[in-house]
């Protein structure tokens, strides 16, 4: 055996051992009639119903024995008796069954006298065996590191990540059926592209083989989504996965899913209402309620939401009017002198958008607690934003922020190519700034702009966020299957 084993890994893979010379370990299938869900609804007397799932409770006794069952959507206790199962079956089940198996069973349907219903088992069935053991049954897996990096075990152990996840999946349900209902399609853009375009952020980068060139993983679908509205999809959605290579911190991952939709004669008024439509929905379908607990207080997506105009908040807060500066340099120095920031906090901001955003998110969003609708954005943060009537320097855009985070992001789209090339130009000079979350000059993009394109309104929405919001998950990688980690070796 090998020497690295533990000393009940080793019994277990002895145990395997003895079981290969009884049934073949690794059986190809095994045939259910029901779920354990559907299973324990079943009216007492029912027979010949099959379950199958994992061991992770067992009481072995004299001649009675109990085990109980899981998966991702229930359980169910077995009552498994020697003068029901056989005598052979039963020290089989004794002697060679672990919690951490899978196992089958067949039987009748009853309750117990403590009011559990239970599976009375005529045959048991071994399908796999477990050789590592469960964490402790009282204490589950609480280790945060490892509950990332064997998720596996995290879901058997935890219910509030099954609940979390078996959520996250209902949920995908949920969206389609929504967006198909409201009359919007789903597309598909590319992942691999040739333009950093669609968002602010900085990329990653691959090499293209086949046509030697080089090209950046998607961080936003939303250009192209913009190019099937130019085409005549009035209405189109995407479910994209995005990739930003920045900083992780609880609210950020490098690889996350958005659902980015474009509306071909809408506004962002318009958006605004089918958000919180989507948003009440959503909250009814997974939870059953508008109420959602965050932290240790609550919120009601049901009520009206708050409106803020962010230029006259940070205005407010900043004690000048910061709209109007286009150079870097006496942005920083003003709001230095200002007092709410030091040269060092704002060392890393080379531009004039990382100077406004920095202190927005630190004075303004991060003490907004109710759900709240953010909008009359400055237009050097939203590039692909069409500009207000009224105020060339400020965008038709809206954000909802709930609890200092930000769950959305919309606009009333720029379809004007003229403003939209000047807009991408502004962006290259950011980037020589040294700006590294700026847009490429995009000429597929622009050229489908020449082509025409109709007023629009589009929004993103993060996925992972939006789980985050309704379970009241801490952090991001709470909410994702499998986040990356850093290797232990």
């Amino acid at each position: 055996m090998n020497n690295e084993y533990t000393e009940q890994e080793q019994v277990r893979r002895s145990k395997l051992d003895e079981i290969a010379k009884v049934c073949n370990p690794y059986p190809d299938k095994y045939e259910t009639t029901h779920t354990l869900k559907d299973a324990k609804a079943l009216e007492d007397g029912t027979k010949e119903v099959s379950i199958a799932g994992r061991i992770v409770f067992m009481r072995k006794m004299g001649k009675l024995s109990f085990a109980k069952l899981r998966d991702i959507e229930g359980d169910m206790q077995l009552e498994i008796k020697v003068d029901m199962i056989g005598e052979e079956a039963y020290e089989f089940f004794k002697k060679q069954i672990d919690t951490g198996d899978f196992v089958g069973a067949k039987g009748e349907i009853f309750t117990t006298q403590t009011g559990e219903k239970t599976l009375r088992v005529e045959k048991l069935t071994f399908l796999g065996k477990a050789l590592r053991p469960l964490p402790e049954k009282f204490h589950g897996l609480v280790d945060t590191e490892t509950k990332y990096r064997e998720r596996y075990v995290d879901l058997i152990m935890n219910q509030d990540s099954r609940e979390l996840f078996l959520g996250r999946s209902k949920f995908y349900f949920f969206l389609r059926n929504f967006m198909n209902d409201n009359g919007f399609l789903e597309v598909e853009t590319p992942i691999i592209q040739t333009a950093v375009s669609g968002a602010s952020a900085k990329p990653f980068f691959s090499h293209h083989n086949a046509l030697d060139i080089d090209c950046n993983l998607r961080i936003a679908p939303e250009c192209y989504l913009k190019e099937c509205n130019a085409a005549g999809f009035e209405r189109v959605y995407e479910v994209a996965k995005c990739f930003r290579n920045e900083g992780m911190d609880p609210q950020h991952l490098q690889e996350f899913t958005q659902i980015e939709w474009y509306a071909s004669f809408w506004n962002f008024e318009d958006n605004i209402k089918f958000f919180e439509k989507f948003m009440r929905e959503t909250a009814m379908y997974l939870k059953g309620t508008t109420v959602l607990t965050i932290g240790e207080k609550t919120i009601d997506l049901g009520k009206e939401w708050d409106r803020v105009n962010y230029v006259e908040a940070l205005t407010k807060e900043l004690g000048f009017d910061f709209l109007n500066i286009d150079d870097a340099e006496e942005l920083r120095s003003k709001i230095i002198n200002s007092g709410k920031f030091t040269a060092t906090d704002l060392e890393e901001c080379s531009s004039v958008s990382q100077l406004i955003d920095f202190c927005y998110k630190r004075l303004v969003r991060a003490n907004i607690f109710e759900p709240t609708i953010m909008y009359n954005y400055p237009a050097v943060l939203k590039p692909l934003a069409r500009r207000n009537d009224d105020n060339n320097k400020v965008v038709d855009v809206f954000q909802v922020i709930i609890a200092g985070a930000e769950i959305c992001n919309a606009y009333s789209e720029l379809v004007n190519p003229e403003i939209q090339r000047s807009n991408f130009e502004d962006q290259l000079k950011a980037k020589a700034q040294g700006d590294d979350e700026t847009m490429d000059l995009d000429e597929d993009y622009l050229r489908s702009m020449e082509q025409g394109m109709p007023p629009i309104s589009g929004l993103g929405v993060g996925i992972d966020r939006l789980m985050m919001l309704l379970y009241n998950a801490p952090s991001v990688r709470d909410v994702v299957l499998f986040p990356i980690m850093k290797p232990l070796n």
